[in-house]
């Protein structure tokens, strides 16, 4: 037994049917919906006299892109929606049957029926909307027993554009019980982690070798070209961790770039690297591929530059020189990895 579910008029028939046919109906949604049409200005309705005669006018430019900015108001100045609107108003109807729909839909009242209502209903309707006010979906689930009212923000009317996402999340949780996570946005990126050597030792009571010069504010400066090779390289550079460098290669030199652009300020790098499918995580990535790359790069001494056996079959043919380093057991990584060191780029 399916839900029943409809937007605007359509939810006027959707709560008819449920009202009369409350065995075939195992739910109601009503989206941007109402009760009457032109009923008493006590009652708040959605479709008064003035937007019925509003509504009526469209017909004179029907097959243009009219009623946008009351039922779209977020595309009205996008030219490819508004052609899209203008050829789905000439194919759904011609201008005398809309004008006649409106003269149809005008005198709409449901409010008799919505004590009848049994089904778990959910009414959704944005704060905003311009074509039916929202005064009209409070009314309905006002006296529909044991409905759920979702306001939600925006001044579209039409479901399907605007925060659409917000609308089927709803639904969802009302017709499932609960509300999916989104899908992680995954990439296959090359992850360059970079780390100074010695940097922890400070932390550990140790004494660093004194620095001379612009070396003294070497971290900072370090940071600042490690991210400068990175946007060179294509990527983006995010504490220790470069990502998205649109290919190993690329990454590979860029590691080499920073390695040697820090021996100027008196520093040397570790690096690692690795190439997989990333979770992007707001500014940062996560997942296996980025947990081996961060692994590699802690089996690396002081200026160098360590990538897995998948960075290196992937760059073969490049004239990029490596050394075997062997086969290394990862921690947290359930099979062991071959390593390679970089010789020469």
């Amino acid at each position: 037994m399916p839900p029943a579910w409809g937007t605007a008029e359509g939810g006027t028939m959707c709560l008819l049917f449920a009202a009369t046919y409350p065995q075939r109906t195992a739910a109601l949604v009503v989206i941007g919906g109402y009760a009457a049409g032109s009923g008493p200005r006590t009652i708040p309705s959605a479709a008064r006299p003035r937007t019925t005669r509003r509504l009526s006018r469209t017909f004179e430019s029907w097959g243009e892109p009219v009623g946008l900015g009351v039922r779209a108001p977020s595309l009205a100045d996008d030219e490819r929606f508004r052609a899209w609107w203008a050829r789905y108003l000439r194919m759904s109807a011609s201008p005398r049957a809309a004008y006649a729909l409106t003269q149809m839909n005008a005198p709409i009242d449901t409010r008799h029926v919505l004590s009848a209502v049994s089904a778990p209903t959910l009414v959704i309707h944005r704060s905003g909307d311009r074509a039916l006010p929202v005064e009209g979906a409070r009314y309905l689930a006002g006296r529909i027993e044991g409905a759920k009212l979702a306001e939600l923000p925006g001044d579209d009317h039409l479901p399907f554009v605007g925060n659409q996402d917000e609308i089927l999340d709803e639904v969802e949780e009302f017709l499932m019980g609960v509300r999916r996570r989104p899908a992680p946005d995954r990439v296959l990126a090359t992850v360059l982690f970079t780390d100074v050597v010695g940097s922890t030792e400070p932390a550990c009571g140790a004494r660093r070798p004194r620095l001379e010069g612009p070396a003294r504010a070497s971290p900072c400066a370090c940071e600042a070209r490690a991210r400068a090779l990175a946007r060179l390289g294509g990527g983006h550079c995010r504490r220790r961790l470069s990502r998205d460098l649109r290919r190993p290669g690329r990454a590979i030199r860029c590691a080499c770039a920073v390695r040697d652009a820090v021996r100027e300020l008196g520093l040397d790098i570790r690096a690692g690297l690795h190439t997989g499918e990333c979770e992007v995580l707001g500014s940062t990535v996560a997942g296996i591929a980025a947990h081996i790359g961060a692994r590699v790069s802690a089996l690396a001494g002081g200026g160098e530059v360590l990538v897995s056996s998948t960075v290196k079959d992937l760059v073969a043919g490049s004239g990029i020189a490596f050394c075997e380093r062997g086969e290394h057991v990862l921690k947290g990584v359930p099979e062991p990895w071959r390593i390679y060191a970089v010789e020469g780029v």
